[in-house]
């Protein structure tokens, strides 16, 4: 067995608190790479803590979402470390046109203590419109790539409180939408996809890079205290200009930092010794 293996704060059960299928998509990689035993739950309905479908709203950040569903896992469980993911839907932060999923995967062990963060982001299967026919639903059936993505579906406005959520075939759509537009005073139909983890799989692959990134932070060791999670905190800026010699606003090097014994380090970035002029305030003002 290698050392992070044997080491107890990462080789014990592991709360998983879920309703929505995302044991199926960590489970492996985390037992296999950190030697932990993780413990699925489901007896606590995490839609009290937010919905994408907004009946309910999540009461705080991304991050605290994650602390309370881990806190929750750990509790049912009785495992004295506590696993959670959340996710987020957005615009993406270059343009703001494109549907935007960002996932955290957040371990928590209040023993040491330590939290270690997992993240990934990504464009999003994330659609939405307003139909008043057949023809348009289907249409947009297949923008939003369904039936592989479920959808979901109310009469009116996309915040009428009757809702039909998980439809993933084509018979339930067309009745779904038969129903639910005789249901609707202006004869419209609100539709959109599913953003529950089970029933999206674009969601599920960032789900797995969030959990390829925790997995490499807590497989990375503080050299002090030999905590797991030790990991890039910032850049510092300063990559010199190949032209002038003058300090550019290019990162030179990352700072490196152990939250349990608050360790840090600047390790010189490798990518490149100088940066172009064109990124030079004195070149290219």
């Amino acid at each position: 067995m290698d050392r992070l293996k044997e080491r107890t704060d990462l080789a014990r059960r592991v709360a998983f608190l879920t309703q929505h299928g995302k044991q199926d998509l960590v489970k492996a990689p985390l037992e296999s790479a950190l030697g932990c035993e993780l413990v699925h739950t489901d007896a606590y309905d995490t839609d009290q803590l937010g919905t994408f479908t907004r009946e309910i709203a999540r009461p705080g950040s991304q991050l605290d979402a994650a602390r309370r569903k881990a806190q929750i896992g750990m509790t049912l469980t009785g495992a004295p470390v506590g696993l959670a993911s959340e996710g987020t839907f957005g615009t993406d932060p270059f343009g703001g046109f494109m549907p935007w999923n960002t996932e955290l995967l957040l371990w928590v062990d209040p023993a040491h203590p330590l939290e270690v963060t997992g993240i990934a982001h990504g464009p999003a299967q994330s659609l939405h419109r307003t139909v008043n026919s057949l023809d348009e639903l289907m249409r947009f059936a297949q923008d939003a790539k369904f039936p592989e993505h479920h959808l979901v579906m109310r009469p009116e406005h996309e915040d009428h409180l009757q809702i039909v959520k998980n439809i993933h075939d084509e018979q339930t759509l067309v009745r779904t939408f038969a129903q639910l537009q005789a249901a609707s005073a202006n004869g419209l139909v609100f539709v959109e996809n599913d953003l529950r983890a089970f029933c999206n799989p674009t969601r599920q692959a960032l789900i797995r890079k969030a959990c390829d990134d925790l997995i490499r932070k807590l497989q990375s060791l503080c050299p002090q205290c030999q905590s797991p999670g030790f990991w890039v905190q910032s850049r510092t800026a300063g990559l010199p200009c190949s032209a002038c010699g003058q300090k550019t606003r290019l990162p030179i090097a990352e700072v490196w930092h152990c939250k349990p014994c608050q360790h840090e380090e600047q390790r010189p970035l490798a990518s490149a010794a100088w940066a172009d002029p064109s990124r030079c305030d004195f070149c290219n003002p």
